[in-house]
């Protein structure tokens, strides 16, 4: 059936859109169009103002709605987490595994692989870790962080568990591996790493795209001694995931890494855990209790421990926090992180063809729909 969304402006993945209207139909995008010129002979879905935008993509989500993916590895788990985030906008996400034991990673890319063919919206998997520093572990249990070996790499690039990000150090990875990865379609990020500049511009050289929960967990930025900060803001070809929560990283420090990166090499990340999107607000990561106050998530030793946010908690902090405009904060959260994953053929923007994964947000940023393939969510059905 077509649909025809107006009554809203339009964020493309790019720019906003006046007095324009979206043509849907069998769950692809068909047009933009002038309002004037829009079919009449279609559903009509009058939005009453705000501002419909492409689906929300995050690449880096531990858990949300009460379920961590480390503790239920399962595609009921990812779906779980998928459904939560989804309720407020993120129509697309990739579960994210922190360093675990073997076992832990084994079942994680099984049920990623399940569920990439059978949730809409489980583009694959986050792998982060074991593959680490361990001076620069933070949350990460130290008893299963190692070295990677081929074995380890073959394993991975074997697992088809769709778009697969892999986040690691160059002190446990070596570039030939990273090379090895990179060129088996693996997302390789460098992060939780104390790698000098040098280290981690010949990591970017043979093959990493991308740098994880940029300032966190990585050797800082020195006039002499730029470290793995320097190097990543340095780069115009490298997209930082960035956590806009406001206890992550510094106001002046965001606006900086804003002000180099821009908004391609920006993607904003939630990096939530199970009290985003309706979870409790204590819960247990390897037997360490983590508390949420306010939207911050700490052990009981006061290290950071994810996060507590939704992505479009980001993109409000982002506009109204950091006063960024509401055209670059939803780009970083849809079309900046779709290219990154290689999926912006298909998602992240308005073009003829691409899925319609949709979110409706009114004029104070909360969600009023969200659609995937055309169809509502349930909470909008």
């Amino acid at each position: 059936m077509r649909k025809v969304f107006s009554g809203a402006r339009l964020f493309d993945g790019e720019r906003m859109i006046e007095d324009s209207a979206l043509v849907v139909e069998d769950g692809a995008i068909v047009a933009v169009t002038p309002f004037a010129a829009r079919p009449l002979d279609a559903e009509s879905c009058d939005l009453r103002g705000g501002v419909l935008a492409p689906g929300l993509i995050d690449w880096q989500v531990n858990g949300g709605g009460g379920v961590l993916f480390n503790e239920t590895p399962t595609v009921a788990g990812i779906r779980a987490i998928v459904e939560a985030h989804r309720g407020d906008g993120t129509t697309s996400l990739l579960p994210t595994l922190i360093t675990d034991a073997p076992d832990k990673l084994e079942a994680a890319l099984a049920a990623a692989a399940e569920a990439h063919r059978s949730v809409p919206g489980a583009l694959g998997i986050h792998v982060e870790g074991p593959f680490i520093d361990i001076r620069r572990k933070g949350a990460h249990p130290l008893a299963f962080i190692r070295a990677m070996t081929r074995q380890d790499a073959d394993r991975l690039i074997a697992a088809k568990a769709g778009i697969m990000v892999v986040t690691l150090a160059p002190a446990a990875v070596s570039n030939d591996l990273i090379a090895r990865l990179a060129q088996n379609g693996i997302i390789v990020s460098i992060g939780h790493s104390e790698a000098t500049a040098e280290e981690a511009q010949a990591a970017f050289k043979a093959g990493a795209s991308a740098v994880t929960h940029l300032y966190n967990a990585m050797s800082q930025l020195g006039h002499r001694q730029p470290g793995l900060v320097g190097a990543a803001l340095a780069d115009r070809g490298i997209v930082c995931g960035f956590i806009a929560d406001g206890h992550h990283v510094h106001e002046a420090a965001a606006r900086a890494a804003f002000n180099a990166k821009g908004v391609d090499g920006l993607a904003l990340i939630s990096d939530a855990m199970p009290p985003a999107a309706g979870g409790a607000k204590a819960f247990y990561l390897e037997g360490r209790r983590v508390t949420q106050v306010g939207t911050k998530l700490t052990l009981d030793d006061g290290t950071l421990a994810g996060a507590a946010i939704t992505l479009m908690d980001a993109v409000r902090y982002a506009t109204q926090t950091l006063g960024i405009e509401l055209t670059d904060a939803l780009r970083m959260a849809t079309l900046t992180p779709a290219r990154l994953l290689r999926v912006d053929d298909n998602i992240g923007r308005f073009k003829p063809g691409y899925r319609a994964d949709l979110v409706h947000l009114a004029d104070d940023l909360s969600v009023r729909g969200v659609w995937i393939g055309g169809e509502a969510s349930a909470r909008d059905s």
